[in-house]
């Protein structure tokens, strides 16, 4: 982005601010649907004092293109805008691309972020780690790409390659890394026995049929004589929300695993089936900055339910 379309940004952020300001202090009172109508007007009036007070004629398809990227984003880190040309050259690549980088990325701090890494998988082959910031991706700031583009970005044929400016902490300058996409493999459930009959189960990811591994794994343990069971969700931030839900069932008997709701979608509750509750053992669920979606699902369940104990860091 030019340093000209930066102080436009500006210009308009501050234009806004003080019509809100105004506004407010004019004793303006709206419903919802008045207030909308009352933000595009403000939305108008500050693209016309753009035109006409900035230094030079503003390129306008940029700057609302700039506009609606930052109203998508504003909203939450997964939501994005794009144009004509950049959906249907996502939507392409999607179905496409067959190769990942075997890394759960988001945005944070206005970059491309990352969650955390597939075991063995091709970002950590390169040395890449959560909590690293993906400052570029190919040349292309993360700051000025949508999180829909950068994940496009990341993907690719298996055996090609894609280079990141990468930022780390306690590290001065970033550094480029070259990582070789490949199809990524999904790690299986581990378990073992530790000290004092303590069961330890680990989950890097809930992909399709994990559930299932997890009660494998819980009756195994409990066949060797297992008294205490730990859920180590650390670092298992990617999945699918139906296979957190079943791993959470897995633990509880009763109550509300999660529910479902939207502005225009009623509540749907997830509840417990206590047909499907295969294990009554203490419960200690292990978390950290890494724990994202399903994960998460299956940690709010044990600890809202008082199942069990959550322990670690607060999840992304």
């Amino acid at each position: 982005m030019s340093m000209k379309i930066k102080a436009g940004v500006l210009v308009a952020s501050f234009a806004i601010l003080l019509f809100m300001v105004v506004g407010e202090l004019g004793g303006v009172r709206a419903s919802s649907n008045d207030g909308a109508y009352r933000q595009l007007q403000v939305y108008s009036e500050v693209l016309s004092r753009v035109r006409s007070e900035y230094v030079e004629e503003p390129n306008i398809p940029l700057v609302t293109d700039g506009a609606l990227h930052g109203l998508l984003e504003s909203l939450d880190a997964n939501s994005s805008y794009l144009t004509a040309p950049e959906y249907k050259e996502y939507k392409s690549n999607k179905s496409e691309a067959k190769g990942e980088i075997g890394a759960a990325v988001s945005k944070r701090f206005g970059y491309a972020a990352v969650i955390s890494v597939i075991p063995g998988g091709p970002a950590d082959k390169a040395g890449i780690e959560g909590s690293d910031i993906l400052e570029a991706i190919e040349g292309k700031s993360t700051r000025d790409l949508s999180l829909a583009e950068i994940r496009n970005l990341l993907a690719g044929q298996p055996g090609s390659n894609v280079t990141a400016s990468v930022v780390r902490a306690r590290r001065a300058e970033p550094k480029k890394v070259v990582i070789t996409r490949d199809v990524v493999t999904i790690p299986p459930v581990s378990d073992k026995i530790i000290e004092d009959g303590i069961g330890y189960i680990k989950v890097d990811a809930f992909s399709k049929g994990k559930s299932q591994e997890v009660a494998g794994k819980i009756k195994s343990l409990q066949k060797q004589g297992a008294k205490k069971l730990i859920l180590d969700l650390r670092n298992a931030s990617e999945g699918d929300e139906s296979e957190g839900i079943a791993t959470a069932n897995l633990f509880l008997n009763h109550g509300t695993i999660t529910y479902l709701q939207g502005q225009k979608y009623p509540r749907e509750a997830f509840n417990a089936d206590p047909a499907k509750d295969i294990t009554n053992l203490p419960l200690v669920v292990m978390v950290n900055r890494g724990t994202a979606g399903p994960a998460e699902i299956v940690a709010a369940a044990v600890l809202e339910n008082a199942r069990g104990d959550v322990v670690g860091d607060k999840t992304f």
